[in-house]
This record gives C-alpha cells, sequence and structure tokens, in this order.
C-alpha cells in the first residue's frame, strides 16, 4: 500500500471510530423508544422528529414501549448499549416525578442516562367549569384563592390520578396558596376533563393543547397557563407567577437521552441533529397545532434542567403522599 492509500484508509478509519454509527446508520438503524403508546403527544412528536433525523443518522425507527408510567421504555433504553443506537424520548414523569412516585424504580434518571436535549415543552392551564366560575364569581387566580381561603375545603379539583402531572400541579398550588382542596382523581385525563365539563368537580389543571376547544367554545373558564412564561398559543393568559404565585411552574415536558455511559462525541453528534430538527419550519408548524414550545438545549443544559426537576417534584410528591407499586 502507498503512502496516500495508507493515509486515506486511516483517515476513514478515525471517522468510524469518531461516530460508529453515522457510518452504519444505513445498516443498523437508530431505534427511538417511546415509553408510552402511540398516537399521544409524544408520540406524535418522536415520529416527527425521528422523520427529520434521518437526513442525519439514517433511518430512525420509533417503537413504543409502554407500561408503569413510562418506567418500562426508559428502563429498556437505561439497559441497552451505549452505542447512540438506542434512545428514548423521555419525559418530566419518567425523569423527576416516578423516581419519588414508585416505590421501586429499575433505574436511576440521572446515572443511567445521557441526557441529548431537551425537545417540548406543553403548557398546562389552570381552567374551572364555566358556570360553576360564574356562580362563586371567580375570574381570576387571586379570586380563586380568595374564595378557597374563605372556603377551606369547599372547592375539588380533577386530575388524570394519583401522582400525575394534574394531581402535582394542584398539590404544589395547594401548598404556595396556603389553601385547602379536595382532590379526585380519575382514571385518564379525559374523563377528568369530562368530569370537570359535567360539574363534577370545581377546577383541573389541564394541559392546555386538550382543553383548548372546550376554553374556545366557552364551556371551560381558562383562569392562567401553569408554566413560568406565557404561552404563544394563548398569550393573552396570564401566568399563576405572575397571578400571584411568584416562582409557580409546572408544564410537561419531552427529551431526549441515550444510555449512560455514551460518549460524548456521539451524544454532542445526536444533540447536533435533533436541534436541527427541532429548527425545521414543519416541525415548528406541527408542533404549532400540539400548542408545544420547541426547546432545543445543549446537553450540558438539558442535564441541569432534569437535575432542577427532579429536586422540584420530590417535595412535591412527598408532600402530596402519593405513591404507586
Amino acid at each position: 500500500m502507498n503512502r496516500r492509500n495508507w493515509l486515506l484508509a486511516h483517515a476513514a478509519l478515525g471517522a468510524t471510530l469518531a461516530w460508529p454509527g453515522l457510518i452504519q446508520a444505513q445498516t443498523r438503524p437508530v431505534r427511538l423508544v417511546v415509553p408510552y403508546p402511540a398516537g399521544g403527544p409524544l408520540d406524535t412528536v418522536a415520529r416527527l422528529l425521528a422523520d427529520k433525523a434521518k437526513d442525519g443518522l439514517g433511518p430512525v425507527i420509533v417503537e413504543n414501549r409502554p407500561g408503569a408510567g413510562g418506567n418500562l421504555g426508559a428502563d429498556h433504553v437505561a439497559k441497552s448499549a451505549p452505542d447512540g443506537h438506542t434512545l428514548v424520548m423521555g419525559a418530566v414523569a419518567t425523569h423527576a416525578i416516578n423516581p419519588w412516585l414508585y416505590a421501586r424504580m429499575p433505574y436511576d434518571p440521572i446515572r443511567d442516562f445521557a441526557p441529548i436535549t431537551l425537545v417540548a415543552r406543553v403548557p398546562n392551564v389552570l381552567v374551572m367549569n364555566t358556570e360553576t366560575a360564574q356562580r362563586l364569581k371567580i375570574g381570576s387566580v387571586a379570586d380563586l384563592i380568595a374564595y378557597a381561603r374563605s372556603h377551606p375545603g369547599r372547592l375539588n379539583y380533577g386530575s388524570g390520578g394519583n401522582g400525575s402531572a394534574g394531581h402535582l400541579a394542584g398539590e404544589m398550588f395547594k401548598a404556595q396558596a396556603k389553601v385547602s382542596m379536595v382532590h379526585i382523581p380519575y382514571a385518564g385525563a379525559a374523563p377528568a376533563q369530562l368530569g370537570l365539563l359535567a360539574g363534577q368537580v370545581d377546577l383541573n389543571f389541564d394541559n392546555l393543547a386538550a382543553a383548548a376547544a372546550n376554553i374556545r367554545a366557552g364551556r371551560l373558564k381558562a383562569l392562567a397557563v401553569t408554566t413560568a412564561q406565557r404561552s404563544s398559543a394563548m398569550p393573552e393568559l396570564p401566568t399563576i407567577a405572575e397571578s400571584g404565585l411568584r416562582g409557580f411552574a409546572v408544564d410537561t415536558w419531552f427529551g431526549l437521552f441515550a444510555p449512560g455511559g455514551t460518549p460524548a462525541d456521539v451524544v454532542q453528534r445526536l444533540n447536533e441533529v435533533f436541534v436541527k430538527a427541532l429548527q425545521d419550519a414543519e416541525v415548528k408548524a406541527r408542533f404549532a397545532q400540539l400548542m408545544a414550545e420547541p426547546s432545543p438545549t445543549t446537553p450540558a443544559q438539558f442535564a441541569a434542567f432534569v437535575q432542577a426537576e427532579l429536586a422540584k417534584y420530590e417535595k412535591v410528591v412527598k408532600a402530596s403522599g402519593a405513591t404507586l407499586h
């Protein structure tokens, strides 16, 4: 082999070692595990990004592995080879809530994962049954807090179940506002919204995308969004934080993780590909329909975000007393 061919061969080998997945992507696809059933917002986002990432990674196959509140699919990825070929679309539940909610966890949300990027944040919204709000003369968060303080235990709120995002948002609200309200758990977010519409409960902390149609139709009265910033989907709604409960921030978020121990250069390459996908015009338009805010980050920023969310929900879950086995 002459010197020129020798140098070319070694350059090709170096590129392969830098990220073998980049070379092998066409023959060995990347698997993106969604730890929830097909058809939900997280699944929709995963499939959209998988399609956009194929130019940089080759085929990206979405695989649904639901079960145990997302723990089943997340654990599968935690125990997969750290080579960049198996990823999970994690969420606030899998990486911030479940570790405190479940008596036993099959994985450590920090040690067993390599954060790639935050993907999206979906606002929740504090909504009341419109007739109830009118009857009780509640038109704002301040009105709600004043009524709840003068009528302790009179108001109730529904959620998709013990330990759900809606439940924990309610518990955080109760603690910060220093009010007493009764929690009514339903078997899922959809039944909880039906209960609110029927007047079985007075208020919910619901997903904005799920509640939007009934807000616009006047069947639900929206008081505020639960996120730190206003939602671009309904910018007229104030945040709970700016309505008097400073620092209040609860949202549903999705993010990409690789198994713990994945090399930093592999994580960086994955970050570049998926951040580029999040900046695509079609992706942004679809996110707007889902009322999701694209939220790309660096791996380090996402790691710090997950740590902060984990610490926040430790206090909330323990205060709520919610546990699952």
